[in-house]
């Protein structure tokens, strides 16, 4: 139940490729080595970079498709293994019928030492990395605090799993419940920490990074009230289902130690999505920071040189989940403009907070400049390098504005916060982000790495145009 972040997932998974590429290169050694079978030149052993090539794209995604990233979080060493045994079979399977088809002159020797080389290599790295990261610590280091929502035989059920499985890093906080006034001394659901309504509260004051609602059928009614009380917090809610009719929802379930365990707000882009597009951030940011390096620092120099200060403005905004960070931009504004924010903030005839207006008089001559070309905004790929944002996604909110919002427009923090976004290419300050959630509530529910790609391409346009820039 213990999941590693997008960064660990993507450095696994390119390990996972690069070892099965040894693995090949190791079969083709001990295929020319070692006295099985005919003996063969080393012309007819060597296989060209095209096998390679092919062998690497059959890994990538026939993996994806049996879902191997989800052996970064499965809490069994045994399940791990299982998983592993089954991706490598089903990639030879794969790889064997493309190589029938494109390069039959693979000897058969060569590919059985492939698969015995590969499974070996796999099974050793997982393992391998499980009890490094065992020692290491990870437990101590972020341990993850778990409330349980109950104190019957279902909660039981679940404390039990969360014991089981404390080596993973989980670590119960305590149980709340409807209709019990104490635990016995000892007992492994404890402390008692109050009634259900005190389970929000509990969250905030207990640091609680996951809720597992277990009380029985009749009691599934408060399941709607906790996951609005807890919106404005970075908590997982799940539900261990008594009886639930799960054909009528979406949810995602998975099995907690012999229990379906039911996610009820899980994040709205993850597994293969996720790491594609903490890839693609990956790849496009390290490439625009390669070559963009000059403008920045004339960007910098030019901003240093208009009016006195540092080049660069770090503001905390308001992130995935609610999550607040330090956001980089280049200075657009004299130095103290936060200050003079009152004299700026008006509301319009509706009542709605308008913080931004082109005639702003904090705003420096560079500052309109790079404003107008969006320069101000380079700095950024620093956070998304970090990942604190992505290329592509709702802008990040400031703090003081977030705590006029409805419980609806939340919903907007599902994901990470992006340097672009639908609303950006609708219109950017011509039409306030906090009065246009709608526009990010569209992309979270139809996002896909094809409308990232399409966003990315008309902010090209909408920069040089300079439309809603002020």
């Amino acid at each position: 139940m213990r999941k590693l972040d997008t960064n660990a997932i993507i450095f696994l998974s390119l390990s996972d490729l690069l070892v099965t590429l040894i693995a090949f290169f190791t079969a083709m050694q001990a295929r020319y080595w070692l006295p099985f079978g005919a003996q063969l030149t080393w012309q007819e052993v060597q296989q060209p970079w095209s096998v390679y090539l092919l062998l690497g794209l059959i890994w990538g995604v026939s993996s994806a498709l049996v879902q191997m990233v989800s052996a970064r979080h499965i809490d069994r060493a045994q399940d791990e293994a299982r998983l592993i045994i089954w991706t490598v079979s089903f990639v030879c399977l794969v790889f064997a019928s493309v190589l029938y088809l494109t390069f039959r002159e693979v000897p058969r020797r060569l590919f059985l030492y492939f698969v015995m080389a590969d499974l070996t290599l796999l099974l050793t790295l997982h393992m391998t990395l499980r009890v490094a990261l065992r020692f290491a610590g990870r437990r101590q280091q972020a341990p993850r605090r778990i409330l349980i929502v109950g104190a019957g035989k279902l909660a039981r059920q679940v404390a039990d799993g969360v014991h089981a499985q404390s080596a993973a890093g989980l670590q119960l906080v305590g149980c709340v419940a409807d209709d019990i006034a104490t635990l016995p001394a000892g007992d492994p659901m404890g402390p008692l920490l109050g009634a259900v309504q005190d389970a929000p509260a509990l969250v905030r004051t207990q640091a609680i990074d996951e809720l597992i609602f277990a009380l029985p059928l009749r009691a599934h009614g408060a399941i709607e009230w906790l996951v609005r009380a807890v919106q404005d917090h970075p908590v997982r809610v799940r539900v261990v289902p008594d009886y639930l009719d799960l054909a009528m929802s979406r949810a995602m379930v998975e099995n907690f130690n012999g229990l379906p365990l039911v996610g009820l707000r899980e994040p709205a882009i993850d597994g293969v999505d996720r790491l594609i597009k903490r890839g693609f951030d990956l790849i496009v940011a390290s490439l625009v920071l390669l070559l963009a390096w000059p403008v920045l620092l004339a960007v910098a120099l030019a901003v240093k040189l208009d009016s006195p200060g540092p080049a660069l403005f770090v503001q905390e905004r308001i992130g995935e989940n609610g999550q607040p960070f330090r956001m980089v931009k280049f200075r657009s504004m004299v130095v103290g403009a936060e200050q003079m924010s009152s004299s700026v903030i008006t509301r319009n005839r509706e009542g709605v907070v308008v913080h931004k207006k082109p005639d702003d008089p904090r705003v420096t001559r560079v500052g309109r400049f790079i404003r107008r070309s969006s320069l101000d905004e380079l700095p950024q790929i620093i956070n998304v390098l970090r990942g604190e944002m992505s290329l592509v996604g709702p802008r990040p909110e400031l703090p003081w504005l977030v705590e006029h919002y409805e419980s609806w427009q939340q919903r907007r923090f599902a994901v990470p916060p992006g340097m672009t976004g639908w609303w950006q290419i609708n219109g950017r300050s011509d039409r306030l982000m906090h009065m246009h959630t709608e526009d990010d509530l569209y992309y979270i529910q139809n996002y896909s790495p094809w409308l990232d790609l399409q966003i990315l391409w008309r902010t090209i346009g909408v920069v040089l145009h300079g439309r809603g820039a002020f």
